[in-house]
């Protein structure tokens, strides 16, 4: 099958099977005249970022509900944005989402070329295109990590990423259609997501398996291949929750800048590779429930010691602020906090 042949048959499998998505305007809404929005378009690329299709769609049901369009959004204040993100992560995004929003509406609209779209708050090469495609029919090259899997398997491409990335890319320009290339992304995206899968990929059901190098050696599962990743390190700290004795939770908005940045937040220690000196937020009698929050970052694990303390009303903290019990909402924490919340609740007097 020549390039022309591959993209005629994604085509064709696309428009039988495409997934079902809520940021999505399928063949059959193109087909009846149905065009993008791209606001859902850009706000689904963004939210996508490192995170799966089954996680993202409540929470873009959710902040299309509430913020219908760029406008809404970039109205929005940045507390109920950060809030209403919690438990998605990577919460740059976030504060990033809402400056693109404030700079598109300020615009009036998104531009519809790369280059415009790269020019915004937190817009990258991948995005660009992506939004660029999918939103405008531009022939820009889509290339994510289902898009990689299905090129290094058509080609047979052994070099390891992300070593392998150029030409991943050049070879998946190769096959970017002047017609359709939005839908042409989104085909390439829904194959590698239920076909042509890390594990165990469905090549009987592939309409590319012709054209298909590494099924042709026997080689597709073993595709592509990577290189070693380094061991995470190890960081350390405290993460210090106080109860007001009218219920109030002591909690901070973190800097803008950093992990989990202009997140709500219990106070915490530096975290470092070896464990620091305590740093309560108030004086209290501090208790230590022998319990330990865990979670991992892209690039370090962690590991925070619970401590937990009853304060009474009027103490002043040396940092964040008492939130009342009612307006407090669990939900509104990143899942670092939500796990030191969960961890304390079971050992904390109602």
């Amino acid at each position: 099958m020549r390039d022309l042949e591959i993209g005629a048959a994604l085509l064709e499998w696309y428009d039988a099977h495409a997934r079902r998505l809520p940021w999505r305007v399928g063949p059959a809404e193109r087909g009846a005249g149905q065009r993008p929005d791209p606001y859902r378009v850009w706000l689904s690329e963004i939210m996508l970022q490192q995170t799966t299709v089954a996680a993202v769609g409540k929470y873009f049901r959710r902040f299309t509900s509430l913020w219908p369009t760029v406008q809404a959004l970039a109205a929005a204040e940045d507390a109920e944005v950060m809030a209403e993100w919690a438990g998605l992560g990577y919460y740059a995004r976030a504060r990033n989402l809402l400056k693109c929003a404030r700079a598109v509406a300020a615009m009036g609209a998104f531009p519809d070329t790369m280059k415009g779209l790269q020019a915004l708050p937190g817009i990258g090469p991948y995005t660009a295109a992506a939004v660029s495609a999918i939103a405008f029919d531009r022939p820009e090259t889509v290339l994510d990590g289902n898009v990689e899997r299905v090129v290094a398997r058509l080609f047979a491409v052994q070099t390891p990423l992300p070593t392998a990335k150029p030409e991943l890319h050049a070879l998946a320009t190769r096959l970017t259609p002047q017609r359709r290339p939005g839908d042409h992304a989104q085909a390439m995206m829904d194959l590698g997501a239920t076909i042509c899968t890390p594990r165990n990929p469905a090549c009987g059901l592939c309409p590319l398996s012709a054209a298909c190098m590494a099924r042709a050696r026997g080689i597709a599962a073993d595709l592509p291949r990577k290189l070693p990743k380094r061991p995470r390190p190890v960081r350390m700290g405290y993460v210090y929750l106080a109860r007001r004795s009218d219920g109030a939770w002591l909690l901070e908005t973190r800097p803008d800048k950093g992990l989990l940045g202009g997140m709500l937040a219990w106070p915490s220690s530096d975290w470092t590779e070896t464990l620091p000196p305590e740093s309560p937020p108030l004086a209290a009698s501090w208790r230590d429930p022998g319990l330990e929050v865990r979670h991992t970052f892209t690039h370090f694990h962690l590991r925070l010691a619970l401590r937990l303390a009853d304060a009474p009303v009027g103490v002043e903290p040396s940092r964040g602020r008492f939130v009342r019990h009612q307006d407090f909402r669990p939900a509104a924490l990143p899942t670092l906090m939500r796990k030191a919340y969960d961890l304390a609740t079971a050992h904390q007097p109602d």
